[in-house]
């Protein structure tokens, strides 16, 4: 029988990998403090202690070296796990995620595997200002060749980075700060769930419906799945049934899941902590929109995003840039008292 406990999402990333490791030789963890110190977000707490240093590795402060080498380490047979600590880093080594790592399976003809796993740190909300606050998960999604996958919670962080390990592909593993369960940094309690004591595998590409609804989809990813479950709540009260998505990868993208639920409801909200432009709510809304021959929308589909601006450092501005629950309350009940005729009519007026 299963043997379950109470995780926080950290611990859930940390036992995950101490499985990998166990179950596989060629699996090992580099990175800027992630052996002694066992990374700054606890996803490799406790590993250096079982595993030791030829396995578990601090480098030094050069991103596009430790990340070309654990590129260079796939392509000769291992399966490294590098972090990346925040994601806003990746600048200082793109030419290794996307020139190498992303591009040398299908430039080597298929010829060369690359099992690498790039875990970082995303998200906002706890002052760190525009250079360590980003979530950026929809410019990796952007770009072929690397799978990309954001958990919400402990339970699927540890059977996500199972199969991210056992990919023979370039994944890179996002979570946010903000749902770590670390003592030091307030977080959404939902994250911390209760998870096997047993290795296990979730796949990609397979959305979640975190709680059933009739009256509008809520389709959204990491800690914005916490946010929007909480939303539900008020929603709830208020007599308004919401359907909760949780992607948990961006590539592969669950699309399926997505319309059906929209086929059910009738209504979309994507809440996201990512850019509004160009980013994960507007290839939502245009999937959406590219099957609305087998789709009736009671409402415009509706945004809700990061404007297009550097995360502020004060905490108001922050609070503001960022999605709450309370707005993801207000764009829903705006959706209920909208109807889609208004949309159509003023698109044919700029049209005429």
């Amino acid at each position: 029988m299963s043997t379950m406990r109470t995780l926080t999402m950290a611990q859930a990333i940390s036992e995950s990998i101490a499985q990998e490791m166990t179950r596989d030789a060629n699996v090992f963890v580099m990175g800027e403090d992630i052996a002694g110190y066992g990374g700054i977000f606890g996803a490799t707490a406790g590993l250096l202690e079982k595993f030791g240093p030829d396995r578990v590795m601090d480098t030094p402060i050069s991103e596009s070296a430790f990340i070309g080498a654990a590129t260079g380490a796939a392509a000769a047979g291992l399966r490294p796990v590098v972090e990346l600590m925040f994601v806003d880093f990746f600048g200082v080594c793109m030419d290794q995620i996307y020139n190498h790592m992303a591009k040398n399976t299908y430039m080597s003809g298929g010829a060369l595997k690359l099992p690498v796993v790039l875990t970082t740190a995303i998200g906002g909300g706890y002052g760190d200002a525009a250079q360590h606050s980003q979530c950026l998960y929809a410019t990796f999604a952007h770009m072929p060749g690397i799978k990309v996958v954001v958990p919400s919670n402990a339970y699927d962080a540890k059977g996500l980075m199972a199969q991210a390990v056992r990919d023979d592909n370039p994944v890179i593993f996002m979570y946010h700060k903000g749902i770590m369960g670390l003592p030091w940094m307030a977080y959404l309690e939902g994250s911390t769930n209760a998870v096997p004591e047993e290795s296990y595998v979730i796949p990609f590409g397979v959305a979640k419906v975190v709680q059933e609804g009739t009256d509008v989809t809520i389709v959204t990813i990491s800690q914005m799945v916490q946010k929007a479950r909480l939303a539900a709540v008020l929603l709830a009260e208020r007599g308004v049934s919401a359907e909760v998505i949780d992607l948990r990868t961006l590539v592969p993208l669950d699309r399926a899941a997505i319309l059906a639920s929209v086929k059910k409801t009738g209504r979309l909200l994507i809440a996201d902590e990512d850019y509004l432009g160009f980013g994960m709510s507007g290839e939502i809304s245009a999937i959406v929109a590219e099957n609305l021959d087998t789709l009736v929308l009671k409402a415009p589909v509706m945004r809700l995003a990061v404007p297009n601006i550097p995360i502020p450092y004060s905490r108001p501005l922050e609070e503001f840039a960022i999605p709450q629950i309370k707005g993801i309350v207000e764009a829903v009940e705006k959706m209920m008292h909208t109807s889609v005729a208004p949309a159509v009519v003023k698109v044919q007026a700029q049209v005429a």
